[in-house]
């Protein structure tokens, strides 16, 4: 989708009018939406595995910050910029696109360190004193038996 409205938006934009103006227009629109089109592939990846694992706080408060605190006020900033254009005014997508990941990358970042310290510490290894501690009586019965095969 990237490669198609950013190369050949005015194909795309051809097929829902035959003013030439309106086409140019609709193309100079399309190619920061496709700019968007590669960013939003890997945030809607992250989006669904942080939905997946529960953690839709955080997917609600990237998508509020998003469309909200960095969408609207670059659409509005970029449109004050003179001549405007709908390519700069179509960025806010993608600025908002690449805020999102970053959030949910920083979230994936600090959330796989604290998985990881989780893991660590319910993983305990498998020593002879480990053994011993949890199993006790087995440890002894075994080493019992393993003095009678020793000296038979």
């Amino acid at each position: 989708m990237f490669f198609l409205a950013f190369f050949k938006g005015d194909m795309l934009a051809s097929i829902f009018s035959t003013d030439h103006e309106v086409i140019l227009a609709a193309w100079d629109y399309l190619k920061s939406y496709a700019i968007d089109c590669f960013f939003t592939a890997f945030l809607f990846c992250m989006i669904g595995f942080l939905n997946g694992c529960g953690k839709t706080t955080i997917v609600m408060i990237q998508g509020i910050v998003g469309a909200f605190f960095v969408r609207i006020p670059v659409a509005y900033v970029m449109s004050k910029i003179e001549p405007v254009s709908l390519f700069r005014v179509g960025l806010a997508t993608p600025s908002s696109t690449i805020v999102q990941i970053v959030i949910c990358g920083v979230y994936l970042f600090f959330l796989s360190r604290t998985l990881f310290k989780k893991k660590k510490k319910q993983m305990m290894p498998l020593t002879m004193n480990y053994v011993m501690q949890k199993h006790k009586e087995n440890y002894n019965k075994i080493c019992m038996i393993i003095k009678k095969i020793s000296m038979s």
